[in-house]
């Protein structure tokens, strides 16, 4: 079970990691990633 638990903890944190990531690469070309970054210090790591 704590193995299982430590798997899903690993890809959670990959996943936050990949969406954290998208919007930087994406919002350098398109202009406002301003929002962005407001939204980042609500998730609380």
């Amino acid at each position: 079970a704590l193995q299982d638990a430590a798997s899903v903890a690993g890809l959670l944190i990959t996943t936050e990691a990949a969406i954290v990531e998208a919007p930087k690469k994406g919002g350098g070309a398109g202009g406002p990633p301003g929002g962005g970054m407001g939204g980042m210090g609500d998730m609380d790591f």
